[in-house]
C-alpha cells in the first residue's frame, strides 16, 4: 500500500517567530507526523506550495490537479490551509479513479494543542476506506467535498445544509 501526499502549506505548516504572531509557512509537517505515528504503509510527500491558502493561486491549484492525475497512486492525501480548502477540492473534483482527501489544521502542527495529527489520522483512515472521489477530513468527520464549509465562528468544518426548493 502506498499513499501519495501533496502539501500546499497552510496553518498546519506555519512557524511563528514572535509575540506579534508573525509567521511563515515552513516545511511540510505531514512526513514527521506519519513517521512518528509509525504508519504501516509507504508514502511520498510532494511539496506543491508553501503558503497560506488565502494566497494559493488558480495556477497552483491546476498544478496540484495535474500532479495528482499523473500520479499512478490511487490514494492521495492533500494537506492544505483551511481558508480555501473547499476551493481546491472543487478543482480536484473530476480527477478520475482516485480517492483524494484534503485536510489541514486550525493551529500549527508545531503547537502542542494542535489538531494537525488528529486530522491527518482521520484523513488517512478516510483515504483507505472511502470510494474514489474527493473528501475533506476535518473536525473528526469526513465530508464529501461539495457538501462542507468552514465555520470560522465555531472553529471547525461542518456539513452544508441542502438547498431548499420553494414550492
Amino acid at each position: 500500500m502506498k499513499l501519495a501526499v501533496y502539501s500546499m502549506g497552510g496553518t498546519i505548516d506555519k512557524v511563528y517567530f514572535d509575540d506579534l504572531s508573525n509567521y511563515s509557512v515552513g516545511e511540510p509537517q505531514v512526513r514527521a507526523i506519519l513517521t512518528q505515528a509509525g504508519v504501516d504503509f509507504d508514502f511520498s510527500v510532494t511539496e506543491v506550495a508553501r503558503k497560506d491558502s488565502l494566497y494559493v493561486t488558480k495556477t497552483e491549484r491546476e498544478e496540484l490537479r495535474w500532479l495528482i492525475a499523473a500520479d499512478p497512486c490511487p490514494h492521495v492525501l492533500v494537506t492544505h490551509g483551511t481558508d480555501t480548502m473547499t476551493e481546491t477540492a472543487a478543482v480536484l473534483a473530476n480527477v478520475p479513479g482516485k480517492t483524494i482527501v484534503l485536510t489541514g489544521a486550525m493551529s500549527p502542527a508545531r503547537f502542542a494543542s494542535s489538531d494537525a495529527a488528529f486530522n491527518i489520522g482521520c484523513a488517512v483512515g478516510a483515504v483507505w476506506s472511502q470510494p474514489p472521489g474527493v473528501y475533506i477530513a476535518m473536525s473528526g468527520r469526513v465530508f464529501a467535498a461539495g457538501a462542507v464549509r468552514k465555520n470560522r465562528e465555531r472553529g471547525r468544518f461542518e456539513a452544508m445544509e441542502p438547498a431548499r426548493e420553494d414550492k
